[in-house]
């Protein structure tokens, strides 16, 4: 019988951990979704700062053949619109990592008004040296129309990490899952349903507690 995977859930600073593990090994891949200026109780200027220099810091510690996955809703902050997708493909092009592909994930129905955040969030995934050549590239959607349900309030969907979960199995050599800003697991917990092993780090013990103890059932988990 193939034993169950792994998990691991470091309570620390994120981008510490990941300077200290850098680069991380080919069979790792990165899947995250960076905290707001709320959650750091940081002006806008320099949350955004911080933002791009966390994003660089994910990308540095992904090997170069090897993918990192950012899941990302927009913020309406001070009157003006903050696109984190923009953000994150700065620090990308910085660092030469290339865009493999970028959905648009439905956070409500089309049509819908939300106000504060837009009804929908980025899905990124970049790599500095591997393609998605285009026949491979067809049997992923380019819309997810729902996210799926939210673990917590800031909680990547499930069906968005589904979603990933299923590009990483056709499209990659993966085997560990790393979100070194993890909340309380909903990647991992997604991750160790696909077989993936799975690494996490946060920085409030009470979440990370919760991330080395949440699970969940691949079927009860909507298929995008």
């Amino acid at each position: 019988m193939a034993s169950s995977p792994n998990r691991a859930v470091y309570c620390e600073d994120a981008l510490g951990w990941l300077a200290r593990v850098q680069p991380l090994a080919e069979d790792h891949a990165l899947v995250t979704s960076l905290p707001d200026s709320s959650e750091l109780k940081l002006p806008a200027a320099d949350w955004e700062a911080w933002f791009i220099e966390a994003s660089r810091a994910v990308l540095r510690a992904t090997h170069e053949r090897s993918v990192s996955v950012f899941y990302q809703s927009d913020v309406k902050q001070d009157g003006r619109w903050i696109d984190k997708s923009f953000l994150v493909q700065l620090a990308a092009r910085e660092l030469g990592a290339q865009l493999l592909f970028h959905k648009i994930v439905c956070r409500a129905p089309a049509g819908t008004i939300t106000p504060g955040r837009p009804s929908y969030a980025h899905l990124l995934c970049f790599s500095r040296a591997l393609t998605l050549p285009v026949e491979q590239g067809a049997h992923f959607a380019d819309v997810l129309p729902s996210m799926g349900k939210m673990t917590w309030t800031r909680a990547m969907g499930l069906a968005a990490c589904r979603a990933s979960c299923d590009f990483l199995r056709a499209a990659t050599q993966t085997r560990v899952v790393v979100d070194p800003f993890c909340g309380v697991g909903s990647m991992l917990a997604v991750a160790n349903a696909y077989g993936f092993d799975a690494i996490g780090v946060e920085l409030s013990p009470k979440r990370a507690a919760r991330a080395r103890e949440l699970h969940v059932h691949i079927d009860d988990v909507p298929d995008n």
